[in-house]
């Protein structure tokens, strides 16, 4: 289902920001909300203008103790109730997170910065996430094994206890929502920690579905990387899930050695474009702009960041990605309907891209779009870059090796297919990668030679529920969106009874 907002919704929306903030501003464990007089707090940003949103607690490590405590008291009687009660709840959450799309697109638009459009579709995704995880409740199941020998042998897939999710600003809202669905689903409690730039829709979350779960099923701790440090290494957590960077990836794989905790991890990418010589150059150049993902800066693990153009093709190539480009996107306040890209998540991360731009152009590739702050003086204060090309890049060069997690685009020419894929699987990145070719026979060779753990063909940016997400190398581990993201939540037991 599409989601839609009404006629009567102005086009700037940012009037009605106040109105759609969370009440609550602590920690949720146990069923209720917990708060602190002497607690730091940290300011919410909102990127497209600087101001401060609100103001939120930051978890002490006694009440990440509490909330992890409050989900294993409640784990055995949450893994007890029938599958089909437990889908039930999932649902209800869904139609919660519907009936109330708009506002929290509107709050997560004004906390990390993109359109309040685009992230309509956020809260869609993410109860249509909550649906599918509720539709498998009744295939989380065993095999019979024969033994030959009289005796029946079987095996039973259990939920693993309490799990942590930690999830990045990109999409706040919709990786809180959506990654609860699977572990939910498989029996186990969940403790989120949502990202400290960006944390106000999930806390509204929280509120939404205080009385859908029992207490301490669902719960949640704001912090920064100590809290999650502290969740990757407590004894009480069996298993923590992270979208985040390669270093974060790292970080949590040494917290969670020390007591063999199961981890799924979504990390950074650097991920190529293929444009082969037949590629039908209007769609791949749609292509192009489509999956460098400007809507969000470029703020997204799967963005083709990479852009290598076959030499028969590069010049014509460029100059109608820059002019549609130009057509497409160009920065504006988040909060506004017609908005087509928003603003990067703070001052860190904007500072951030303007390195690496200016790095590129000191390695002497060449600036042929964006690179600037908009000058228009209604985004002078929020965190704004127009989007950016560089062409000229060759392979070494850092906006070529590095994720910058902003909107720069590289575009690297090729000629002969084995460099070609040299330079593609050259990096220790393997998390997307398209390819566009009108050859049937050239698509399925380039899939196969792509170091990558998911692969569009003539597309990009699409994602499939029910389609295994996930990356090769240091890009992560583990599958998520997916029958195997409900499975990474279980273990399974062998049970053999003599018949003898």
């Amino acid at each position: 289902m599409r989601p839609s907002v009404s006629s009567d919704q102005a086009s700037d929306l940012s009037s009605r920001v106040p109105s759609v903030l969370p009440v609550q501003r602590g920690q949720f464990y146990g069923g209720s909300w917990h708060q602190r007089a002497d607690a730091q707090r940290l300011a919410s940003i909102n990127p497209s203008t600087g101001e401060v949103l609100a103001e939120v607690d930051l978890a002490s490590p006694a009440e990440v103790d509490a909330a992890v405590a409050s989900a294993q008291a409640a784990f055995r009687g949450w893994a007890a109730t029938p599958p089909l009660e437990r889908a039930r709840r999932l649902r209800q959450a869904a139609a919660l997170i519907r009936t109330h799309a708009a506002d929290l697109a509107l709050l997560d638009a004004a906390d990390c910065g993109n359109p309040v459009k685009a992230m309509l579709f956020d809260a869609e995704i993410a109860a249509t996430q909550l649906e599918y995880f509720a539709g498998l409740v009744l295939e989380i199941k065993g095999e019979t094994i024969p033994t030959g020998n009289g005796s029946l042998n079987y095996t039973r897939r259990e939920p693993l206890g309490v799990v942590a999710r930690i999830y990045p600003f990109n999409h706040p809202f919709m990786f809180a929502a959506g990654k609860i669905a699977a572990p939910l689903a498989a029996g186990n409690t969940v403790v989120i920690k949502p990202p400290e730039q960006a944390p106000l829709s999930t806390l509204r979350l929280m509120e939404l579905l205080a009385d859908v779960f029992p207490p301490g099923v669902l719960n949640c701790v704001v912090g920064g990387r100590d809290v999650g440090a502290q969740l990757a290494s407590h004894p009480k957590v069996a298993a923590v899930g992270l979208i985040g960077s390669v270093p974060a990836g790292r970080a949590v794989l040494h917290a969670a050695a020390d007591t063999f905790k199961r981890t799924l991890l979504e990390l950074g990418g650097k991920n190529a474009m293929m444009i082969f010589p037949d590629a039908d150059l209007e769609r791949a150049v749609d292509g192009a702009v489509r999956g460098m993902n400007f809507t969000w800066c470029g703020q997204s693990c799967g963005s083709t960041s990479r852009l290598f153009i076959h030499d028969s093709l590069h010049d014509a190539f460029v100059d109608k990605l820059v002019a549609l480009l130009a057509q497409r996107h160009r920065p504006g306040l988040a909060t506004h309907m017609d908005t087509t890209m928003g603003a990067l998540i703070n001052r860190a991360q904007y500072e951030r891209s303007l390195a690496y731009i200016a790095s590129a152009q000191a390695e002497g590739a060449q600036l042929v779009a964006g690179g600037r702050h908009p000058a228009d003086p209604l985004l002078e204060k929020g965190f704004f870059i127009e989007p950016t090309v560089f062409t000229g890049v060759t392979p070494s060069m850092r906006i070529a090796c590095e994720e910058i997690f902003g909107p720069v685009l590289c575009v690297l020419r090729w000629r002969d297919q084995d460099e070609l894929f040299d330079a593609v699987n050259g990096l220790d990145f393997g998390l997307t990668a398209s390819i566009w070719t009108r050859d049937l026979v050239t698509a399925h060779k380039a899939a196969s030679r792509v170091e990558a753990g998911y692969v569009w063909v003539n597309d990009c940016s699409s994602h499939f529920i029910g389609a295994p997400f996930g990356g090769y190398k240091q890009s992560g581990q583990g599958r998520e969106e997916s029958k195997e993201e409900l499975h990474e939540f279980t273990q399974i037991k062998n049970v053999n009874v003599s018949m003898l």
